[in-house]
Formats: structure tokens, C-alpha cells, sequence
């Protein structure tokens, strides 16, 4: 979706990381151009139960060759020097079994070590119900937006953007993002978060 990559701010020769890449690498690549960088980080804990990613990451590595994938458990440290890390839909599956669950605390952290200062955090994922923090990672796959932003802030990032293009007010929260209702029109938050300088 062009206005997300659009909103990340990446610029030719960027080099980003793409959390659990997958529909949105091929653009992020595209970005970043030949002299840029694109880590596809896919987790071990994702390619275990989804081992058919790194097939369909490997053929689109083999086609860009700025594109660097991965499949390291979620602990491990970021490559040095990144201009933007990307999170889309998959960080509720920090806090569900489908990541461990991960050490929230530190991955956030994580993130903000790997960036260069002036260095943004964007984070894409399905809204749930106000005030339910992370009681809907594991059965509806959604995340409370303060949760994030909370989360997000406690490792040392400032709030630089948020939008709404992916919003979706018909959506009330309490389906599972996979119900046919819903699936693909989720309402969902889109957060930049930026390292000081």
C-alpha cells in the first residue's frame, strides 16, 4: 500500500528492517532502491509454524538483491544502522504464543539500539477493544493502541506520527481478524515512533 510506505518516510538507500516480512517487502525494497537495504527479519518462532515464509522470502531475495532475509529467534539483536524498523500486524504476536512470547521490554529496545538517531519505529497493527491491553493478542490477534504507544514510548521513543488511513469504524473490535466479516478491513492504528537525536 503505497500511503503506508509513504508514511514510513523511507528514502532511497535506506536500510530498514521488515518484521515478519512478507506483503509489504517487495514496496519496502522498491523504496530503498539498489543502494539500500531491506532485512527481512522473519523469527524463528514465526518459521516454525509457518515455514512456507522463507520459501516465498527466498525467491523474492533471489529476485532483489537488496533484500537480506533472515530466521533468528525474536531475541536477536537487530542489524546496526537502520534508518526504519517495520512492524506490520504481527506486534500483538510478541505478546501470544506465536512469538514465545517475546520479552516485549527488550525487542522495543532492541529496535531502539539498532536505529540510527533521527531513526523511526513504525508500528501497523489491529485495534482492540479500549483499555484491553494485550487480553486479545492470542484469541483475536488484536492489540490495544495505548498498549503500544506505552510500550513503545518506555524504551525511549517519542511519538512522531500517527495515522488513520486504515481505519475502520464499522469494525467493533470483538471479532477475531480472520472472521470473514472483517478479514481485510480491519480497523487498524498506524504509529511512527522516532529515536532523538
Amino acid at each position: 500500500m503505497p500511503e503506508v510506505i509513504a508514511f514510513t518516510g523511507i528514502k532511497k538507500g535506506d536500510k530498514v528492517a521488515d518484521i515478519v516480512g512478507g506483503r509489504l517487502t517487495a514496496s519496502l525494497a522498491e523504496a530503498v532502491g539498489p543502494t539500500g537495504k531491506v532485512y527481512a527479519v522473519e523469527t524463528a518462532e514465526v518459521v516454525k509454524g509457518h515455514a512456507q515464509i522463507m520459501d516465498m522470502m527466498k525467491a523474492l531475495a533471489a529476485k532483489s538483491p537488496n533484500v537480506i532475509v533472515s530466521a533468528d529467534p525474536v531475541a536477536t539483536p537487530l542489524p546496526a544502522g537502520l534508518d526504519v524498523v517495520f512492524i506490520r500486524q504481527n506486534y500483538h504476536d510478541l505478546y501470544d504464543k506465536f512469538m514465545g512470547p517475546a520479552d516485549v521490554p527488550a525487542f522495543n529496545k532492541a529496535v531502539f539500539a539498532a536505529l540510527k538517531p533521527g531513526g523511526v519505529y513504525v508500528v501497523l497493527d489491529h485495534v482492540a477493544v479500549a483499555g484491553s491491553g494485550i487480553a486479545a493478542t492470542d484469541t483475536l490477534h488484536r492489540i490495544d493502541p495505548a498498549r503500544v504507544k506505552a510500550d513503545v514510548l518506555a524504551a525511549g521513543f517519542k511519538l512522531d506520527a500517527e495515522s488513520s488511513i486504515l481505519a475502520n469504524s464499522s469494525d467493533d473490535h470483538t471479532k477475531v481478524v480472520f472472521d470473514a466479516s472483517v478479514r481485510g478491513h480491519t480497523d487498524q492504528f498506524l504509529y511512527r515512533f522516532k529515536k532523538p537525536k
